[in-house]
């Protein structure tokens, strides 16, 4: 694989040994940038110096020579120009105040998590900016399962900033023969989206346990686009976003794949296991279960339409029979198909 990008060479750090920090992290790598990617587990590091595999997240693949592992935070962080997150929502503030005292004033910074923080209901990129003062910030999201990364499959992502300049150096940056980056200006809708979509992947990986078709499956993910768009619009966010990849593409395959862990969680729940027993089966966090909770209380407070969360909230948090809460979805208000259409169109 041989570089593709103008970029001149940067260095790169990616805070996150999960699947998809480090397939970001390889992708740097491969077009001639010098990556650390920092984890916390030393048998993780050790095992891709010793077999150039991340095997725990991402087995079977090869690392490419310049990604190296880091185990030190202030080394892996003090001279980087640009300095990926990718740990999960319920770490990010407490990994992000631990690098600033050693961040370089240029770094720019990029979150690759998709979640929403407890009790503040802020953003990654809202934390970043609050953290970091000074620095630029941009967010990635889109239809990006890390496996099909990995494996060369062809993939687009969204890198989006209020910088212009950010998000054409972070095209530049990852663009690759099978990775495709485009740009958005809309930060907070873009990553609303990614945070929001886990929620209805749980619901569909629960209604395909449950044997619903392929109707119902189609209703399913439309009804989903309409209210997490009237969520996030209703937050602020731009409802053209919710047409492109970070919205109804990052739903789609969310939805969708057997690959993503939170429609994997839906579907064990729709097959009768617990959710601790769902979480465990699949050993990876689904973001999807705390975000729901938040978007919950958050709907409840705003008075905001969504019936789609209320019911997956009843089934997990309130111990609702399913077949209950499909009735309650079948016999609620009738809505308008498509959001944003004025009532004369």
């Amino acid at each position: 694989m041989s570089q593709s990008n103008s970029l001149a060479s940067c260095k790169v750090t990616v805070l996150g040994g999960g699947s998809f920090g480090t397939a970001i992290a390889n992708i740097a790598a491969i077009n001639n940038h010098q990556v650390k990617l920092w984890m916390r587990s030393e048998k993780q590091a050790q095992d891709i110096i010793d077999n150039r595999e991340n095997s725990r997240y991402l087995p079977g693949y090869q690392l490419h020579e310049q990604l190296q592992p880091s185990l030190d935070l202030k080394d892996a962080v003090s001279d980087a120009d640009y300095v990926y997150v990718a740990v999960p929502s319920k770490a990010f503030r407490s990994v992000v105040e631990e690098m600033v005292p050693f961040l370089p004033k240029k770094a720019r910074l990029i979150s690759l998590t998709k979640g929403i923080e407890p009790h503040s209901f802020k953003l990654m990129s809202q934390l970043l900016q609050e953290l970091a003062v000074g620095h630029e910030v941009g967010v990635i999201s889109g239809p990006n399962l890390a496996k099909e990364i990995a494996d060369d499959q062809i993939t687009a992502t969204v890198i989006a900033s209020y910088s212009q300049e950010l998000r054409r150096d972070v095209q530049e940056m990852l663009s690759f023969h099978s990775f495709r980056v485009y740009g958005n200006p809309d930060i907070y809708g873009v990553e609303m989206a990614g945070a929001l979509k886990n929620i209805y992947a749980i619901v569909t990986g629960m209604a395909v346990a449950l044997g619903m078709a392929e109707n119902t499956r189609a209703a399913i993910i439309t009804r989903s686009l309409a209210e997490m768009s009237r969520f996030a619009v209703r937050l602020g966010a731009n409802p053209m976003t919710f047409l492109g990849l970070a919205g109804v593409g990052d739903l789609i395959v969310t939805c969708s794949s057997k690959l993503s862990r939170n429609y994997r969680v839906g579907y064990y729940i729709g097959e009768g296991q617990t959710l601790k027993q769902a979480i465990k089966h699949i050993g990876e966090t689904a973001e999807g279960i705390n975000t729901l909770r938040m978007v919950y209380e958050k709907s409840k407070e705003l008075d905001i339409y969504m019936p789609l969360v209320n019911g997956l909230y009843k089934i997990i948090y309130q111990d609702c029979p399913v077949e209950q809460v499909a009735k309650m979805l079948m016999s609620g208000d009738l809505a308008q198909d498509v959001e944003f259409m004025s009532a004369g169109v």
